[in-house]
């Protein structure tokens, strides 16, 4: 099977397609990909998660991009994806490789490329990294030296990730405060590569951090998948009002998406915890600046950008969509439905312990509960309520379901008009007073995904129930 790229990087089911080989055939187009781009003589670095053998994909990323010449960075311990494309770009390399599969169940492993910014490959590198990997393949040409070899020639030097993440984590956040706050914070790091960082940033002081599932653990057990979604959270919402928690917050397999649940015991939405992101920058810090959304994120956004008179850019799911005009407009932040949140002054890439962070400090400068900021940003920009619906489907009727979407042309959903319908990923039908559903293939699962935003949770069920229909699924 051609190694086709999705929404952010290829992913494949471990020994399957995810084998050493083709993982090697990627590192062999990346390698030939920096040469062409004039970057032979800078570093690659090379991060890797928690999952099932992903130390050793990346020694073989690393034996492939020296044995063509690539002075190789090789984090010396498995690190969140943002941990890695920091060091990537603080240290001034030509590009990262992130061997994860992200949120993907335990059987997926995966393949992340960044450029010189840290932040998710644009379409125009993807395509011409895949026109390199196809070549690749044909002709099985792979450059490759031994890891001991690489390394007593230099060519392979391992670093500790931690430190500059760190250092610069505390030029973005006040840790102090949150240290000094008295917060008791349950994590959930779903036994993926953010396991210890909110303890090393915010514990110490009165604050305290308790943590489950910190453990290493492939086969991601007690969940799905690895993604800090309602359904793989039920044990941090028994524990964070068992334990009488201020809040509880929760990383995916490699750190770059936040859940986040309210001293309750209930899911915040990752819609919610966007707009609470956008509310904490403009409201209690009082920054400004364009904010930037997936077309499956929330309306709230764009109602604070009016009442804060700042511009709102939306894109195609996708950091490799958001970061770019992220950077092109300066944006203060951008996050999409998948919980991936950006900020400012960091990279132009989901950062989940950053955007916990975040959060606890929104919490420390209000000195209001998580539920109380959810009425308060309710107050603000009216009542949403938001669910979505993942449905396998069976790939040779892909086409016949994208012809019936197209065909629908709904006037209306749930009783409220159609006032546009958005075709650029997916069909997005917006509804007088902006409220929205939406019907997609996902980018990195076989899945056909339903979303819907309206003002009532029975309004939303109606909305999903109908735009399920337009699919015949």
């Amino acid at each position: 099977m051609p190694i086709k790229f999705g929404t952010d990087g290829w992913r494949a089911i471990i020994a399957e397609d995810y084998t050493f080989q083709n993982v090697r055939y990627c590192a062999q187009a990346t390698a030939e990909l920096m040469k062409a781009q004039g970057n032979g003589d800078k570093a690659l670095v090379i991060g890797y998660d928690t999952r099932f053998a992903s130390e050793d994909f990346a020694n073989a990323v690393a034996e492939v991009a020296a044995a063509n010449g690539i002075k190789v960075l090789l984090a010396d311990r498995a690190c969140p994806t943002p941990v890695a494309s920091y060091n990537l770009v603080a240290r001034k390399a030509a590009a990262g490789v992130v061997i994860t599969a992200s949120h993907n169940s335990g059987i997926w492993n995966g393949y992340k490329v960044k450029p010189h910014y840290g932040g998710s490959a644009s379409p125009e590198v993807v395509a011409e990294l895949e026109k390199l990997i196809a070549k690749v393949e044909s002709t099985g040409k792979v450059n490759r030296i031994p890891m001991a070899d690489a390394t007593s020639k230099k060519l392979v030097e391992k670093f500790d990730p931690e430190p500059l993440y760190l250092s610069n984590i505390g030029k973005l956040v006040d840790l102090d405060g949150i240290k000094r706050s008295g917060l008791k914070i349950m994590v959930d790091s779903m036994h993926g590569a953010g396991s210890g960082y909110f303890k090393k940033l915010v514990a110490g002081g009165k604050t305290q951090v308790a943590e489950i599932r910190a453990d290493r653990n492939p086969a991601f057990p007690g969940m799905v998948q690895p993604e800090p979604l309602e359904h793989n959270l039920k044990q941090l919402m028994a524990e964070v009002p068992a334990q009488k928690a201020s809040v509880g917050v929760a990383t995916d397999g490699d750190a770059d998406r936040l859940g986040i649940v309210d001293e309750k015991g209930n899911f915040v939405t990752t819609l919610q915890a966007f707009a609470l992101l956008c509310y904490h920058q403009l409201e209690v810090l009082k920054k400004r600046g364009p904010l930037v959304r997936s077309i499956t994120m929330t309306s709230m956004v764009d109602r604070l950008g009016q009442i804060y008179g700042v511009p709102v850019f939306d894109t195609p799911v996708g950091f490799k969509y958001l970061g770019p005009i992220m950077m092109k407009e300066d944006a203060l932040l951008a996050g999409e439905e998948s919980g991936g949140y950006a900020f400012r002054g960091n990279i132009p890439e989901r950062d989940g312990i950053l955007s916990g962070l975040m959060i606890l400090d929104l919490m420390v400068k209000t000195g209001k509960s998580v539920s109380d900021l959810l009425k308060a940003l309710s107050d603000k920009v009216g009542p949403h309520y938001y669910h979505r619906i993942d449905l396998k489907f069976d790939e040779a009727k892909r086409v016949d379901i994208l012809s019936k979407v197209k065909a629908a042309q709904p006037r209306a959903v749930a009783g409220r008009a159609v006032s546009k319908i958005d075709t650029r990923d997916g069909f997005r039908y917006v509804l007088d007073g902006g409220y929205w559903s939406l019907v997609r293939f996902s980018g990195t699962e076989p899945l056909l995904r339903v979303y819907a935003e309206g003002e009532s949770p029975e309004q939303v069920t109606k909305m999903l129930e109908e735009t399920r229909a337009l699919a015949g699924v």
